[in-house]
């Protein structure tokens, strides 16, 4: 499926640390018991690890650690929109296992070094889905079974029919396992493909290289041309067993298989001779660096050849991760969800440093990292400012410095200067604004150490008020991005006014007084969109015009481009975070603002024929699918209807997510989708996380607890009148009223316990004054 509107920056148009087995301490932990039904102590089994894999989710289900470089798991396609993962539940022929996958994103990249076991004649490439589904192929896809695939954190499974082999997968957080076990063959063998990855266009392989190291261990490297342009990754893949033989193959055709190669299509293929059940098993050490590089991890992180042990890690290091936040409910399939959204929170950002501190940065070179820190990569960051960060800094806040550091040296050695979608290495510059300044500005302002704000502030800087970026210097001179020189005009004015908003804090901060100023008052450039004569924020021309026609489903004017990114005039002109206190007088005050929200999610769900299928999860116009939407349901608290909030948070709760397949309304976004659930089931979600506040909605569990830095807890519980109880009545903090239908991180930062009454009738009183409220901290 390829978008038909020509725009190339947002994302479905761009279609066109655990050394596991030496020092395995969750070694003796019970194996998990799925076929009798998991446990509150037993986290793992609580995960649907399939859960997006089917509608348009685009997650993948194979193994990795948690935030870990390697992302094990099979591909069933590399190519087209629902396969951005390389996996989709529709399948039924797998191609191979590859190492690195991205969890929901709306594009597609990486799929790096296919794996392929098999019997039989030596086949070089996949073949016609079509025909592999019917046992006619003439590729190496096998058939399999759904029911024969069994996964939950640090482990995946599957029978590969067409072979009879068993493919077993576990991953430390830089190099993968394989286990296969095979039939009794003469013909046993195992391909690595250095020509698969995502995408099939020409082209999409710049390069290979293909290494005999010695008779048990390949070396090799590729870079691609997917959606990060010459991302370089690199493996060193160590067998179990000495080869029989092994074969290169350059172009098809077989070649030399001593000494270095280098070319653009490379594949080779070890030959066994197997004993029915014999395992032959394949450790692979991943780097961003180097083969050397590569060697090193895996060196580092799987001693022997024990992939139990290394699986126990996996699993141990998951009940870890899982365990900082506990639910507790009747529901078990409430808890189900729960857990498999938060760790689908885990898979993303991830590592991409070599154990020896190096890593590749965004300038093309080698850079090395001080002892004890770490890089970060794959960043969504359009989506995951807004719920997944603010989570992380709660429950991960040992990783924030690092994740944030990362983000900094992106700014500073990338030429694209500030980051919007980093991938290993490479801007995607997929998306609009760029949110890096509002993620390193949300550690600042929650007092995060160990952090460089003046490197950041540098480059901050220079994106707000000197590039020429995408329409930047239009807002500067006109104070709006006129529609007819900028595509997505109206959306990419909000994303900066959010950016300049962030980037004004850290302005405050450190002294640049005046320009903290004129960033808060150049924040409210939305303003210039709002148009009293149709009650939405609309596009306009240079000349100061409107744009017409002008009909709120639309994306835009004309067909040339959009006005709106990824939505329409309904989702942004409530797609204000940061200044709501404000917006809300310009709307008409606080009725005028609840009728119109009400009109919102009452409106039909209808969309033009052009409309993107991230425009998803409609009630009424409002789409809980894409990240425009997230925190409109909470706008609500802060015109003194905190009883709206929670019946549209309960709804969305309940009827946005489920443990399916499909069991959520659009793309994961790299957690974004499973942070908003787990942010808001806990009941709270952060509008605007520069503010460090956090909105109540609607508790969905009788309690949570999360595990904060240093051993403090927050517990969140909940008292209900009744089962149908969703509306808050009041609210205590460690024992003492707390009238507010907010708090801030402060308030929380060093443990705390909220006391919830919940009741089954609006209560007329919480949240509804001026005083107790959440405002935007702007001032008005």
């Amino acid at each position: 499926m390829k978008e038909a509107v020509d725009s190339k920056w947002t994302r479905r148009r761009v279609l066109q640390g655990m050394a596991a087995a030496g020092a395995v301490s969750a070694i003796g932990l019970p194996k998990i018991a799925l076929a009798d039904g998991p446990s509150d102590e037993d986290l793992l089994g609580l995960v649907n690890i399939f859960w997006g894999t089917g509608g348009h989710g685009h997650t993948y289900p194979g193994a990795t650690m948690p935030f870990g470089m390697v992302q094990l798991s099979p591909d069933t396609y590399n190519d087209d929109w629902d396969w951005c993962s390389g996996y989709h539940n529709s399948d039924v022929s797998i191609m191979g296992f590859s190492h690195t996958h991205l969890s929901g994103t709306g594009c597609g990249d990486l799929l790096d070094f296919l794996v392929v076991p098999r019997t039989g004649d030596v086949r070089l490439h996949p073949g016609d889905r079509k025909s592999a589904a019917e046992g006619k192929g003439d590729g190496y896809r096998t058939r399999f079974s759904h029911e024969d695939e069994h996964a939950h954190p640090g482990y995946y499974s599957v029978l590969l029919k067409d072979t009879g082999i068993q493919a077993e997968l576990t991953a430390t957080e830089r190099a993968g396992f394989h286990r296969y076990t095979f039939p009794e063959s003469d013909t046993s063998h195992i391909v690595l493909d250095l020509t698969h990855a995502y995408g099939q266009g020409p082209g999409n392989i710049e390069w290979c290289s293909l290494e005999k190291v010695n008779d048990r261990m390949l070396v090799a490297g590729h870079a691609t041309n997917a959606w990060g342009a010459g991302r370089q990754m690199y493996i060193a893949l160590e067998f179990s067993r000495p080869f029989d033989r092994v074969e290169f193959f350059e172009d098809d055709n077989a070649t030399d298989s001593n000494g270095a190669k280098k070319a653009k299509n490379l594949k080779a293929v070890v030959y066994y001779k197997t004993k029915a059940g014999e395992k032959i098993q394949i450790k692979a050490g991943l780097s961003g660096v180097s083969t050397d590089g590569a060697r090193k991890n895996l060196a580092a992180e799987i001693h022997g050849w024990d992939f139990d042990a290394v699986q126990k890690a996996a699993e141990g290091r998951w009940r870890e991760e899982l365990g900082k936040i506990r639910v507790e409910s009747a529901s078990d399939n409430n808890k189900r969800v729960f857990y498999s959204a938060y760790y689908h929170t885990m898979v993303a950002p991830t590592l991409f440093d070599d154990v020896d501190g190096r890593y590749m940065g965004m300038d093309g070179g080698i850079h090395q990292l001080p002892k004890g820190q770490h890089n970060y990569t794959t960043f969504s960051l359009w989506d995951t400012y807004r719920a997944e960060h603010p989570l992380f800094t709660m429950v991960h806040a040992d990783r924030v410095p690092d994740m944030i550091n990362s983000l900094i040296h992106m700014a500073e050695q990338s030429p694209a200067g500030m980051p919007v979608w980093p991938l290993q290495g490479k801007e995607t510059g997929t998306m609009t604004g760029y949110h890096s300044a509002a993620v390193i500005t949300e550690a600042m302002v929650k007092g995060f150490e160990g952090i460089d704000y003046n490197s950041a502030y540098t480059a901050m800087k220079k994106r707000a008020f000197d590039d020429d970026y995408r329409g930047l210097n239009w807002y500067r001179s006109l104070g709006y991005i006129p529609c007819d020189r900028e595509d997505e005009s109206v959306s990419k004015t909000l994303e900066y006014d959010y950016d300049d908003w962030a980037v004004s804090h850290v302005a405050d901060r450190l002294g640049d007084k005046a320009n903290a100023e004129a960033l808060r008052k150049r924040s409210r450039n939305y303003r210039n969109y709002w148009d009293q004569s149709t009650g939405f924020l609309r596009p306009k021309f240079q000349n100061g015009q409107w744009a017409v026609p002008f009909d709120p489903i639309e994306l835009g004017h004309s067909k040339k481009w959009r006005d709106y990114t990824e939505s329409n005039a309904w989702q942004t002109t409530f797609g204000i975070q940061h200044d709501v206190t404000g917006y809300i007088q310009v709307l008409g005050g606080d009725e005028a603002f609840v009728q119109k929200l009400d009109t919102l999610f009452d409106q039909p769900s209808t969309l033009p024929p052009d409309a993107p299928p991230d425009i998803a999860g409609m009630v009424g116009q409002y789409a809980h699918g894409n990240e425009p939407s997230h925190h409109i349901a909470y706008l609500y608290s802060f015109a003194g209807r905190p009883d709206k909030t929670a019946a549209r948070i309960h709804m969305l709760n309940t009827k946005m997510y489920s443990n399916a397949l499909d069991g959520m309304a659009g793309n994961e976004d790299c957690g974004q989708m499973s942070a908003w659930y787990v942010l808001s089931s806990i009941g709270f979600y952060s509008v605007d996380p520069v503010s460090t506040h956090y909105v109540f909605g609607s508790p969905l569990f009788d309690r949570v607890t999360l595990q904060l830095a240093g051993g403090k807890k927050l517990v969140v519980e909940a008292k209900r009148q009744s089962a149908d109880s969703v509306y808050i009545k009041s609210v205590e903090l460690d024992g003492k009223p707390h009238a507010n239908a907010w708090f801030a991180h402060a308030d929380v930062a060093e443990g705390g316990r909220f006391v919830v009454e919940m009741t089954d009738a609006a209560d007329p009183g919480f949240g509804r004054s001026e005083e107790t409220r959440p405002k935007s901290s702007m001032p008005v």
